[in-house]
């Protein structure tokens, strides 16, 4: 039971226990500019970068993650974003 934020300030992806009492969070991916955050069924968490434009899919303990969106520089083309924010997964895990 934790609490997953994208910590933008600091350029990182944190878990926090919400049971453990603990002080601290446990870094996930450090050296990104998150925004927004999605967890699928399968517990994949997907992070959209707004500084790289793109969207990655994480497996818990895996810092590099799958390009799933974007990753070709801002703009309006079908394989670019443009500072992507907030997102969704669905059951089909379409993004």
């Amino acid at each position: 039971d934790s609490l997953i934020i994208c910590d933008r300030g600091n350029r990182r992806v944190v878990r926090w226990s919400r049971r453990s009492g603990t002080t601290q969070g446990e870094i996930l991916i450090d050296n990104i500019d998150c925004w927004g955050l999605a967890m699928d069924e399968q517990r994949y968490l997907y992070v959209s970068d707004y500084v790289k434009h793109e969207v990655r899919r994480y497996k818990f303990g895996e810092n590099i993650g799958t390009l799933i969106a974007g990753g070709n520089g801002a703009g309006a083309g079908l394989n670019q974003l443009q500072y992507p924010t907030y997102l969704f997964v669905d059951r089909d895990h379409s993004v």
